[in-house]
């Protein structure tokens, strides 16, 4: 008895084709992909500020329920364990261009703060969310790749700005402290 073994399996250009018909759908499904990434950087952002919003309002809501306390002549509040320096609208009888009520500074038992700076944006970030990103001054964002967002103030205009940094991103938000306003800038 003879048997006979025919040999069972794919041509070379059977297999060739099944690779270029795989090579096209990668490549109609990268860009799809690659705008998937973006899109997500972009929702982190915006879930990052909107935490940031609802914590600086939930802090002046503390500030009003509690009848608006004073410490050391000047408007600030004890929120989520943590106390907190607010504008004023007023001071020495002079008008000041804030809104009364919203974070400016962490109260460490100093004095009231004449200015914002880069490191009471961080200390803004790290205690008005209750699970914060990892946030730095630009200058340790740039010698620690593990900071998430770095923080910048600017003095003049009164704002903190926190720029994403994970990802290659330069998504950011923005913190107006004269007005309690928080505004997220995606970039293109």
């Amino acid at each position: 008895m003879q048997y006979r073994f025919s040999q069972k399996g794919f041509s070379l250009i059977e297999l060739v084709v099944v690779i270029v018909v795989i090579g096209l759908l990668a490549v109609a499904a990268l860009p799809k992909f690659i705008d998937v990434t973006d899109e997500a950087k972009k929702s982190s952002i915006e879930g990052v500020a909107g935490g940031f919003a609802t914590a600086v309002l939930s802090a002046r809501a503390q500030w009003e329920a509690e009848a608006r306390p004073n410490e050391q002549d000047h408007h600030s509040v004890n929120y989520d364990g943590v106390a907190f320096w607010l504008t004023e609208s007023t001071s020495g009888g002079q008008e000041t261009g804030f809104r009364d009520g919203y974070p400016l500074a962490v109260n460490d038992g100093g004095t009231y703060p004449s200015a914002i700076t880069d490191e009471s944006c961080v200390e803004l970030m790290d205690n008005l969310l209750q699970n914060p990103p990892k946030v730095g001054t630009s200058t340790e964002a740039s010698q620690d790749s593990s900071i998430n967002y770095s923080a910048q103030a600017d003095s003049s205009a009164n704002t903190c700005t926190y720029t994403q940094i994970e990802g290659g991103t330069t998504h950011q938000f923005e913190y107006a402290l004269t007005t309690g306003q928080v505004r997220v800038n995606l970039q293109p």
